[in-house]
């Protein structure tokens, strides 16, 4: 029922520090849990296995044709992620219907007419998805969007024109996407508007263009209405930089008469606002004190929200509508843990639900709404049953400054005998830090808590300021703070921990992808002795180059950057971005850091990782680097993610002293090359000498 209204920018970064320390104490200072500790986490639990977590699920993001005649999915064929599908009355005759050989297919949709199931798919990782489109009867699969180099996006479907789509398409200029009319049956093209400079547009039922977006100088947004597509020169609505990831345009109801609004103009927390579009007059539908209304569930129909949700500490809904609050009402009621809708035929009779049981595999079920039925689909990951899954506790953090930080702990099994979320003597811990930064950690299964609490370690993950979802003030209060008040609420969540008996002053890793790669870096280089060692995913090393080199489809987004990092045009934005680079303090890291990173990588270059590893090279710092040829921004080949989670569970192992599954032969299918310091991970030189 995660239907989010609003758009996050994953830019992936972080954070920066200070310290000095001899080389060659880098790798001499290992921490270990003590034979207690270790013992009752055997005796309670056998290792997982990774590939059970990280390997392919035997299925994932069920769904049903709009019309209710198909349920599709996607499953392995010869073990590479595919989209099947199978008549709603005749579930076993399933046949797969792509042919992905390599790279798996991990988004597709069903068209609005039923007549075909669309993907899209980038090469390697390079974020360049184009879309593709698959008969349902003949099985003939179109490359919806043949060209090089180029990025599809989508702007918008009809409840009345079901044949077709709106999509932007930047073949012509890599900044901007021109909106394209695309005819799902016959490939047919056809230009509506070619973009000269807006980020974005929005159309309403009719598939008519109504709205373009724009960033403006102040970096916030301004909101232009569209009239037999052309753009009008003034702006019907704006909003300065302080609201400008907490206010968006939600959609038109399908008659075009409401305009939809998460806004967080004039409040701190975005409501949802409804706009009449004949007399420009706002009406909150929704609002919360906590935490930004984050998704809705609107009559596939008319487009009238029927219900919202709330995310705080946990996801809540709110019904409006009495048959949808009955509905939801119903599942509560058969259902343990998180819930949601994630697929509805056309005249909304059968949902398909998915269900977290949080210490359980996560599972689908098909709910005919008339019959008051509800039928298993799948179970995501059948391997997962009677695996000694760990609770999440949901926690609130203070900062140093007042803030109230939202976060999420998981403890190793056996560590927690009352059950009361504090370990019975202190444990190892893993500070695992979100990408984003403008996004958020979240309440339910996460395999990578799931990971390192079998391990053996604590993970805490922490919703520091930046973090989206709990209103514009908690976004703002991070603005041209990355390395410093950014990090601080890292070290005080970890000083929170330490001091509730939760883990050791010498036993916390710091570990992320993306923004929280760069936070790992800061950590490792700002506050030195604070963590036992790191792990860096695809984080940035150099602030300056990483805004020089961001996909040209962000341009339109610049001066947000430039707003709430540094601007490098200006002498103050520079100094503060190089100060907050950990790649100028490479030469105070002192402790363990295992680094990786996707070749392909179009947010954060393999020259990010590379530069790092290099100056941490000339000042004899030993460093551990895996670099995968075939990856982006994160990894989305399996083998490839199972075997860097057998080298960091393995590092983490020789650092923190926890348990590790022997990385065995897991580098053998992935495309991983150890660049640097394979002598730094147990087993791993070894391996790589046979």
């Amino acid at each position: 029922m995660r239907i989010s209204l609003t758009r996050t920018l994953l830019l992936g970064c972080a954070a920066a520090g200070l310290a000095t320390a001899a080389p060659q104490a880098v790798l001499a200072d290992h921490h270990s849990q003590s034979g207690d500790q270790m013992t009752q986490t055997e005796e309670a639990a056998p290792l997982i296995p990774r590939d059970h977590l990280f390997g392919n699920p035997t299925r994932a993001q069920g769904r049903i044709s709009p019309d209710g005649k198909w349920l599709s999915w996607l499953a392995p064929s010869n073990d590479v992620l595919n989209v099947w599908m199978a008549p709603v009355d005749d579930p076993d005759n399933a046949r797969v219907m792509t042919e992905a050989t390599d790279r798996p297919i991990r988004q597709y949709f069903w068209a609005p007419d039923s007549n075909s199931l669309l993907y899209i798919q980038d090469k390697g990782g390079d974020e360049n998805f184009l879309l593709y489109g698959i008969d349902v009867e003949s099985g003939e699969e179109t490359t919806l969007t043949p060209f090089e180099n180029t990025r599809v996006t989508l702007i918008g479907g009809s409840e009345q024109i079901r044949d077709k789509i709106l999509v932007g398409l930047n073949n012509r200029n890599p900044q901007f996407h021109d909106v394209y009319l695309l005819d799902l049956n016959t490939g047919e093209l056809t230009q509506v508007i070619e973009n000269e400079g807006y980020a974005g547009f929005m159309a309403d039922d009719t598939l008519t263009v109504r709205m373009a977006l724009r960033q403006n100088a102040e970096g916030g947004t301004d909101y232009f209405h569209v009239v037999d597509n052309k753009v009008e020169e003034e702006p019907f609505a704006s909003t300065a930089m302080e609201d400008s990831l907490t206010t968006s345009p939600a959609g038109y109801t399908t008659d075009g008469s409401t305009l939809y609004w998460l806004d967080s103009r004039g409040r701190n927390t975005a409501a949802l606002v409804a706009q009449d579009m004949a007399t420009g007059e706002t009406t909150i539908v929704a609002e919360n004190d906590k935490a930004d209304i984050g998704g809705t569930i609107r009559d596939p129909k008319t487009g009238v929200v029927e219900a919202y949700s709330v995310e705080y500490l946990k996801t809540e809904w709110t019904a409006m509508d009495p048959e949808v609050k009955a509905a939801l009402e119903f599942l509560d009621g058969k259902l343990d843990g998180e819930f949601g809708v994630q697929s509805r035929t056309e005249d909304d009779s059968t949902w398909i639900v998915w269900n977290d049981p949080l210490t359980a595999p996560s599972a689908t079920y098909i709910y005919d709404r008339e019959a008051q039925t509800l039928s298993p689909f799948y179970t995501a990951r059948p391997e997962l049953e009677g695996a000694p899954l760990q609770p999440m506790h949901a926690l609130e953090i203070a900062s140093r400054d007042g803030l109230t930080l939202p976060s999420y702990l998981t403890l190793p099994p056996g560590s927690d005998a009352d059950m009361d979320g504090r370990p019975d003597a202190p444990v190892p811990m893993v500070l695992l830090v979100h990408g984003g930064p403008w996004a958020r950690d979240g309440f339910g299964y996460n395999s990578l808590h799931q990971w390192l609490a079998n391990r053996g370690y604590a993970v805490m993950s922490v919703n520091f300021r930046g973090s989206t979802g709990f209103g514009k003030d908690f976004i703002n209060a991070s603005n041209l703070q990355w390395g410093l008040k950014m990090h601080d609420d890292l070290i005080d969540a970890t000083d929170w921990a330490i001091a509730e008996g939760i883990t050791g002053a010498d036993q916390v890793a710091i570990m992320g992808g993306s923004y929280g790669g760069y936070a790992t870096l800061a950590g490792l280089t700002f506050t030195p002795e604070k963590f036992a060692c790191g792990v860096d995913i695809v984080g940035p090393s150099n602030l300056e180059t990483l805004l020089e080199t961001i996909p040209p489809y962000w341009a339109p987004l610049v001066k947000l950057f430039h707003t709430r990092m540094g601007d490098p045009s200006t002498e103050e934005g520079l100094a503060l971005l190089k100060a907050a680079s950990p790649l100028y303090k490479a030469s105070e890291i002192t402790k363990p850091l295992l680094i990786a990173q996707g070749a392909n990588d179009p947010r954060v270059k393999q020259a990010e990782s590379d530069q790092i590893v290099a100056a941490m090279k000339e000042a004899g710092i030993p460093v551990t680097y895996v670099l995968y040829p075939d990856e982006g921004h994160g990894f989305a080949r399996p083998v490839n993610n199972i075997s860097f989670t057998a080298v960091t569970e393995n590092f983490l192992a020789e650092c923190l002293g926890g348990r590790a599954e022997p990385i065995g032969d897991a580098l053998e299918p992935s495309t991983a090359e150890i660049v640097e310091g394979a002598e730094h991970v147990k087993g791993l030189e070894d391996l790589l000498g046979d």
